[in-house]
Formats: structure tokens, C-alpha cells, sequence
């Protein structure tokens, strides 16, 4: 990946067109499919950055994004997660 910033437009629940920051996307063989982590730069409550995951659909026209439909299936996001995170803190 290069050092240029990769957004994408999408619409929220409200029917408004929102900018999202991708901050990694990967392939799982284990599901065999493509994923996508990314973030609006929102707070919650708490502070903490807002960060979103979906299973990842292109073809050459379109993109789709699509729920994350299994519990393996947050796991093996989650595993990802903790791993960039443990990279990031040593």
C-alpha cells in the first residue's frame, strides 16, 4: 500500500453520503473471502475511534460491501485487529 490516504463514499443509515478512511483490508482462505476494516473518524462515548468491518464484494463496475455473517467470522477479524494493534505498540 502507498502512503496516499484510501477513502471511499458510502451512504448511511439516515440517507446520507458518508467519507470512510480504509485502514487495512485482507483475504481470509479460511472463509475465502475479502474483508475490509474502516473507520468515519467518529468518537463514541468513550473516546475511542469508531471502526467498522465488512466482508468485501467487486467486480468491475461495482463494489459491495456485505455483513459480517459468522461468529468465525469476527474472530478471525478480531485475530487480525490484535495483531496490527500488537505491531503498532511494540
Amino acid at each position: 500500500m502507498d502512503n496516499e490516504e484510501m477513502t471511499f463514499m458510502a451512504i448511511d443509515s439516515e440517507g446520507k453520503e458518508v467519507e470512510f478512511d480504509i485502514l487495512f483490508s485482507f483475504d481470509s482462505e479460511e472463509t475465502g473471502k475479502h474483508y475490509i476494516v474502516y473507520t468515519d473518524n467518529t468518537e463514541d462515548e468513550d473516546g475511542n475511534i469508531n471502526v467498522y468491518a465488512s466482508a468485501f464484494a467487486s467486480d468491475n463496475d461495482e463494489s459491495e460491501l456485505l455483513p459480517i455473517e459468522t461468529e468465525k467470522e469476527w474472530k478471525i477479524i478480531e485475530i487480525i485487529l490484535e495483531e496490527i494493534q500488537n505491531e503498532i505498540s511494540s
